[in-house]
């Protein structure tokens, strides 16, 4: 089975956060709140797909990169 990550979420969908994929951008993303455990739902995409916004554990808007997204393994 295929890893899923934010990236690959839908507008609307959501997923919880699992782990992380790359060790150097998981210390920036724990920083920011994007913590293993936490619900998060993407709620916009820019109109050429880059970059995005999702929404952490219902309580804020978080924006970002399409390659940053992609570090975050959700379940």
């Amino acid at each position: 089975m295929a890893v899923r990550t934010v990236s690959n979420l839908r507008k609307g969908e959501k997923g919880v956060i699992k782990s992380f994929s790359d060790k150097g951008m998981s210390l920036k993303l724990l920083e920011m709140g994007c913590l293993p455990g936490s619900e998060v739902r993407l709620d916009a995409i820019a109109p050429f797909g880059d970059p995005i916004c999702i929404n952490v554990g219902g309580c804020y808007c978080l924006s970002l990169r399409l390659n940053e997204a992609a570090v975050i393994e959700i379940e």
